[in-house]
């Protein structure tokens, strides 16, 4: 199997170098099936299906203000982007991802995968997609081993140094398996009867001293705070809460975090928590203290990218609000200079 899988990556590098075109076709307004087997009934992105319900999100405020949304896209840093291969749909790969941000502006970008480390895949688009920043990290999930010291130090050490943010576990976290379908099912535990299990205390050790990003993933609030104090604790200098308002936790949780030196993340709005709710959580902790991320370039079809930017401006956020949650915040974050 190793020559195939050789000639496979080979192949792959060599198209994305071809320099094909990788702008979304137009949107099916009657596509609403997320079926993989039937995909001819909805929209498609260059390699995958979009996702119905980021499409009835955004679509109230797609083509409204492109000017306004060009121009917050324009050097930003995108701390949150999914694209294939996964084992799940989405509508752009890694290359795809990578031009149509640059075609954008965007300064930078880092792609995330619930179940492999992104790291090897930032170094070979680097190569091949010039002009902006491409970093990788990695989930403690399962299929990564859990939470896996030997993983996280591997990760920071590979070639180009480009894995760069560390999420404790996501889909595999012990609040995801408990509130889903196979609640019985194995979790990535990161503590036990409310303090941190040693594996969690080395990973934040390991993050510290190589300067990476601690990253909350889908931990309960309760959880996420814990690992928020011992990172502060052992010396950790860029830490995030992921999506925090989507994973439940309340403004007042958010803003210990935020004292404690955390960054909250705002991801793409789903629905519920509603658009007004996140605006209104974002201007109670501070847009000082939030990171925007996954404002649609590899998510959303061109009309509708840029839409929850459409949306902050129009609860009131000022331009120089959204450039410090954008472009100035998720910089400090991946310790890239300050525009």
């Amino acid at each position: 199997m190793r020559p195939l899988i050789t000639f496979t990556l080979v192949a792959l590098v060599a198209v994305a170098a071809m320099g094909l075109s990788v702008s979304a076709p137009a949107v099916d307004e009657a596509g609403a099936d997320q079926s993989r087997t039937d995909q001819s009934a909805r929209p498609l992105g260059p390699s995958g299906g979009y996702n119905q319900r980021d499409l009835e999100v955004a679509r109230p405020f797609g083509g409204r203000a492109r000017p306004d949304v060009l121009r917050a896209l324009k050097g930003s840093v995108d701390i949150h982007m999914h694209p294939h291969p996964d084992i799940v749909e989405r509508p752009v790969d890694s290359f795809e991802a990578a031009n149509l941000a640059k075609s954008y502006g965007l300064r930078a970008i880092v792609l995330k995968n619930h179940y492999e480390s992104t790291a090897a895949q930032a170094y070979l688009l680097r190569r091949h997609v010039p002009g902006i920043e491409i970093f990788g990290g990695m989930t403690l999930d399962l299929t990564n081993g859990g939470v896996n010291p030997a993983a996280v130090e591997h990760m920071a050490t590979l070639k180009g140094g480009y894995g760069r943010i560390v999420w404790m576990p996501t889909y595999d976290a012990e609040a995801a398996v408990r509130a889903s379908r196979q609640p019985n099912r194995p979790f990535a535990a990161v503590s036990r009867d409310g303090t941190l299990l040693p594996a969690t205390i080395a990973v934040i050790g390991i993050i510290a001293k190589h300067d990476l990003v601690l990253a909350t993933g889908h931990v309960s609030p309760e959880e996420g705070l814990m690992l928020v104090r011992e990172g502060r604790r052992a010396g950790a200098r860029h830490m995030v809460v992921t999506h925090a308002m989507d994973q439940d936790w309340t403004v007042a949780q958010m803003q210990e975090a935020a004292a404690m030196g955390a960054f909250i993340e705002w991801a793409k709005p789903l629905g519920n928590p509603t658009i007004d709710q996140y605006a209104d959580g974002i201007r109670k902790v501070g847009p000082q203290y939030g990171i925007v991320s996954q404002a649609g370039v590899s998510h959303l079809p061109p009309d509708l990218v840029g839409a929850f930017v459409v949306a902050l401006h129009e609860r009131g956020f000022t331009d120089a609000e959204i450039d410090r949650m954008m472009k100035e915040n998720p910089a400090r974050l991946l310790g890239l200079s300050v525009p």
